[in-house]
């Protein structure tokens, strides 16, 4: 904005400094002036461009909360509607539905309901779309609460076999950092997103799912099948739901998304995914304020946060976007390490020894053997393992705080794929995060 200099002789054609009938009887050089500065200094704050649709949380839990659900079905009706290019904003849940706080300790966590997790805002009808549309959601904002956590639940994670007891780190957060005190000296940055997000299933999708997932858990397979207890809502997915037998659980993604936890889709990207009702029901949860690629204690930094995103509707595109699929620019960029420490793992093991992701194969091959082929399973963790040994050596940490560290700020990444028979996946943990000693 440019001011006109007041001293210019040329604005004030009449005054002098002994014309005082100019100060007397406004004059239109007065009146021009005064207009300018009341309309150059106008307050914005009112001034819209916008349409917000805003779900907010109800009640402590989302067993109290009607705008909340942990099961997917296309029986739950949708609590609100928007339109593509509206500014949806949505106040979400820690994935938990815990009642954790800044003062909780090991024995907190083995009282979690593991049932209630995910706990989900929506759905949200988005007008105009229907089946076979692709719905993009573009991350504009995410705004995190004060408080966070990461959780080692014995039976969950990577590590399963090596982490059998509880433990549980509370972070403190801001839109800058997380700090911690059972991990003094380490600062995470935030480099949000939504570790759930998706739209409902279909009821073709939700037979097609059960069925594969059935077939998995016959196997012996890791396969949860529907649980009507402490499912939300209560009225169809709960022990006297009208489909509690069909709801689908919120722990695996699918193809409409869900729990994919993919800490890529941070501000600024957008994210593609098939509709497979009208409307698409579209659903937010499960907000992480930093994680590693692999969330390897099986959380991240957990918590509630308020999430803005504005959709558009792709018309006709399901038959492309069969899956997840998301875009963006060079916020990626933003996630890399200025400093790091990396190692390299492969699929070798003990002889006689039977990693537990592979028990229920159970296969008398495997047990000899010290060198699987093309595994990249075993290669991972065995990078990670090693990379927690080496933290708990120069770090002088505990195995539980090296394995948070690693959850939530070290990336498994997949080295290679075509070497025979050691395909290769590295860890890459950021160093910048401890404190200079």
């Amino acid at each position: 904005m440019i001011i006109p200099c007041l001293k210019n002789k040329n604005f004030f054609p009449h005054h002098t400094r002994t014309d005082m009938k100019y100060f007397a009887k406004p004059s239109l050089g007065w009146l021009l002036i005064g207009f300018f500065f009341t309309n150059a200094f106008a307050d914005t704050t009112n001034v819209k461009t916008q349409t917000i649709v805003e779900i907010t949380k109800k009640g402590e839990h989302c067993e109290n909360d009607p705008n909340c659900f942990n099961r997917y079905h296309p029986a739950i009706k949708p609590i609100a509607r928007a339109k593509p290019g509206d500014l949806i904003v949505v106040h979400t849940r820690d994935a938990l539905d815990a009642k954790l706080n800044i003062n909780s300790v090991a024995k907190d966590v083995t009282a979690i309901d593991t049932n209630l997790i995910h706990p989900m805002t929506g759905p949200i009808h988005i007008e105009g779309a229907k089946r076979g549309d692709v719905l993009a959601i573009k991350l504009i904002d995410i705004n995190p609460n004060e408080y966070g956590y990461t959780t080692l639940i014995p039976g969950f994670g990577f590590l399963p076999d090596m982490f059998p007891d509880p433990y549980v780190a509370n972070w403190k957060l801001n839109r800058y950092e997380a700090v911690s005190a059972q991990l003094p000296g380490v600062r995470i940055p935030m480099n949000g997103f939504m570790g759930s997000v998706g739209v409902m299933p279909g009821e073709e999708e939700v037979e097609k799912w059960l069925a594969r997932e059935s077939q998995l858990g016959a196997a012996g397979g890791v396969a949860l099948p529907p649980q009507p207890i402490s499912a939300r809502p209560a009225e169809i997915c709960g022990p006297n739901g009208s489909h509690k037998d069909k709801c689908l659980r919120t722990v695996p993604p699918r193809e409409n998304g869900g729990n994919m936890d993919v800490k890529q889709m941070v501000e600024g990207t957008t994210l593609l995914l098939p509709c497979y009702i009208d409307g698409c029901g579209f659903f937010i949860g499960d907000v992480h304020y930093a994680q590693g690629d692999g969330e390897v204690a099986g959380t991240a930094i957990e918590m509630g946060a308020v999430v803005t995103v504005s959709t558009e509707i792709r018309k006709g595109m399901a038959s492309l976007v069969k899956q997840p699929m998301f875009e963006g620019g060079s916020q990626i960029k933003k996630l890399e390490p200025d400093s790091f420490h990396a190692v390299v793992g492969y699929p070798l093991k003990k002889a006689g020894e039977v990693p537990p992701q592979w028990a229920y194969l159970d296969s008398e091959k495997i047990k000899p053997l010290t060198n699987l082929s093309n595994d990249l399973t075993l290669a991972a963790r065995n990078s990670m393992i090693a990379m927690i040994d080496w933290l708990m050596a120069t770090k002088g940490l505990s195995k539980e705080q090296a394995l948070v560290i690693a959850s939530v700020a070290c990336d498994l990444r997949i080295s290679n794929v075509v070497d025979v028979p050691n395909y290769a996946v590295t860890t890459i943990c950021p160093m910048e995060i401890f404190g200079k000693k």
